[in-house]
Order: structure tokens, then sequence, then C-alpha cells
């Protein structure tokens, strides 16, 4: 029987609190982890990407940042599952910038895909400006040699996602990789402001291709819908699809208390489910329309996603309400399967919402920066 490993990689300490500590290897039993020293491997960072490849464990980019100064990586590491040592790959051609984040999985044809991710850089004395990255490369053996590795640039077709830091992402059984959420930061010299986003994405490696995440929504609301319209006058379809407002999708506003007392508006923009093959513009499967509002995930970044039996489920991640950085323990499921809707397995509890603040003064208008899309 194959013995199963969890590998964790420690993390550098940042402003944020982290603290440094050893290289593990974790065997899953009861005598808990073993303690490995490796010569030769990455220096101490956060925000790097690590992928199972073979007998390998790839790792690739992040960051290390100071009280006075920071770098970002593009450097590719190997670490051998066997022997239990590191080497550092130098892949031919160009390959990405340094950055942190980004999406890195491996295809079924053996390649590894890099996506998009953060870094930042210094405009001037005390001015740091942000990159969010949406470049996509490929890294692949050469010739099948043992150790020579070579990078490529691609340019997917389809439905991209828009550019944005602190996405999540997983692996789908069709062996597509699931893009979820994030944030598009507006930029300022002294300030940030982020537009969450709750949107899916997927990019099947074979065809090259982004695709959007649509859902069918429910199976019994669309019928009731169909046999509704049936019934309904022509002129009255016509107005109601002609509106000046018709085509806006649905928000909710909503407040919630957190334990001090101090109240948080959340506006949520609801999407209109699209059955798969069809287009948009039809609207007798809008789930608003259909009787109540669709259940899903509210914008936000840097969620945990998993997906067990051809399920996805959404744990937590945070999202900003002015200068409060509110975080969540809300856990949704959607079945990739069916891609019909989501469904809450454990709501937020508005008594539970955690936040933290980076201005001395909340509330003030004080400049905040964010040090890194994954360190909040």
């Amino acid at each position: 029987m194959a013995k199963k490993r969890l590998c964790i990689m420690n993390s550098t300490p940042t402003i944020s609190g982290r603290t440094p500590g050893p290289k593990w290897r974790s065997p899953i039993r009861p005598r808990g982890a073993v303690l490995t020293r490796a010569t030769g491997g990455p220096s101490g960072r956060s925000g790097h990407r690590m992928v199972a490849w073979k007998r390998q464990l790839i790792l690739f980019g992040g960051f290390h940042e100071s009280t006075r100064d920071y770098i970002y990586y593009n450097d590719v590491y190997a670490f051998d599952l066997d022997t239990f040592t590191w080497s550092r790959l130098c892949p031919s051609g160009t390959g990405p910038t340094p950055r942190s984040g980004c999406q890195m999985s491996v295809t079924p044809q053996g390649s590894i895909v890099i996506y998009g991710g953060y870094s930042k850089q210094r405009v001037k004395k005390d001015v740091d400006r942000g990159t969010q990255h949406s470049d996509m490369f490929l890294l692949q053996p050469v010739d099948g040699r043992e150790g020579k590795w070579g990078w490529t640039r691609i340019n997917p077709a389809g439905a991209k996602p828009t550019p944005r830091s602190g996405f999540s992402v997983a692996v789908t059984p069709n062996h597509q990789t699931l893009l979820f959420g994030g944030v598009c930061d507006e930029e300022e010299e002294e300030s940030l402001e982020g537009d969450f986003l709750n949107d899916l994405h997927f990019y099947d490696a074979t065809r090259n291709r982004w695709f959007a995440g649509q859902l069918k929504g429910p199976k019994s609301e669309k019928r009731k819908r169909r046999r509704g319209r049936k019934a309904e006058p022509e002129g009255a379809d016509k107005q109601e699809r002609g509106g000046a407002g018709a085509q806006e999708p649905p928000e909710v506003v909503r407040e919630v208390v957190a334990e001090d007392g101090t109240v948080v508006t959340i506006k949520q923009v609801l999407a209109t489910p699209v059955p798969a093959g069809q287009p948009q513009s039809e609207e007798e499967d809008s789930p608003d329309e259909a009787g109540g509002p669709v259940v899903e995930p509210g914008p936000r970044s840097n969620a945990m996603l998993a997906v067990k039996h051809g399920r996805l489920y959404l744990y937590g991640g945070m999202f900003e309400a002015g200068d409060r950085q509110v975080t969540l323990g809300d856990l949704y499921c959607l079945d990739l399967h069916k891609m019909q809707e989501w469904t809450a397995l454990v709501e937020a509890d508005p008594g539970e919402l955690g936040w933290r603040g980076d201005a001395p003064q909340v509330g003030a208008g004080a400049p905040r920066k964010r040090l890194c899309p994954i360190c909040p």
C-alpha cells in the first residue's frame, strides 16, 4: 500500500505576523511530523505556488518582505520526493516576470500552467505601485529530457478572466482549472480601493481556452417560468423585456452588526444563471423572477477551494467595507457536473464576522495599503 504524505514548506516572516519554521515532511499518520532539512532549496518566501509533478514538487515565484524592503521572485525549484533534495531549475525561453499569488496547475499533457499573479515595484521614495498580471505561460519538459525545462508564453482564446489578484484555484474532475473570485484594485499613490468578485472561470488546457462558469439554475424553477410565459400577453412580455433597466443585474444590500456594534453594509450583485448552450438574452431562467435571489457566495478574495466527488466546496475569504477588512466563515457547495446552483452549507453569521482595520482612525478616510493579495 502506497504511503500518503503531506508536504508543507515554511513561509517567511512578514509585517502581518508570519513566523519562519522548518521544512516538514509529514506522513498522514498518528506518529506526527518528520523534520527534513534540505540544502540548496529556495530562500524563505510567501505567496509562492507549488504543484506535484510525477515524483517531484515544482515551486515557482513568491515574495519576501521586510520592514524596509521587499523582493519578488520568478525562480523555479524542484523537490525530489524520493531523495528529499532540492534542485534549482533553469528553464530555457522567456518566462513570467517576478510575482506572487499566481495560478499554478498541471495539465493532462504533463505541462505546468502559470497564470496571473501580483507584484509591486517602487515608483518613487515611499511610493509603491502594484501590478495585477493577466499573462499565461507553459512550463514543460524539453524533448522529454530529464531535468530540462522550457518556458512558452501562450494566449488562450475564450472568455478570459478580468485582471485580478487574490483569486482561488482548484482542479475539476475533467482536469480543467477552476478560478473563483478575487479583487481588482484601483490604486492611487496613497490609497487602495478594491472591487471584489465572485465569478467562476474554467481553463481547458487541451483546447487552450477559457470558459465563463454560467449556472443553469434549478430545473423546477425553469419549468415554472416556461409555463408562466405561455399565459402572459405578448405586449406585457415585450414591455417587461424592453424596460430601460431590464439588462441591469439585480443587487442585494444588507446590513450586519458585528460583536462590537459596528454596522457593516454588504452590497452583492446577483448573477443571472444562463442555461448551457443558450444565449443570455432569454430571461426565462432568471432566478430573480422565478421566486427569489440566487444563493451564491458573495464577492471575496482569498477563499479556500476543494473538489471532492465532483463537488466544489468553498470556504471563507475576505472583502473590504470601507476601511474594514471583513473575514468570512461561510461554506458553499456546487455540483460541477450539473452546474445548476450553489448550496449554502454554513451561512455567514453576522455576529461572528471578523474584521481588521489598517487605518489608525477607522472611517476617517485615512489611506491604506495592501501588503499583498495573499496577506491582506
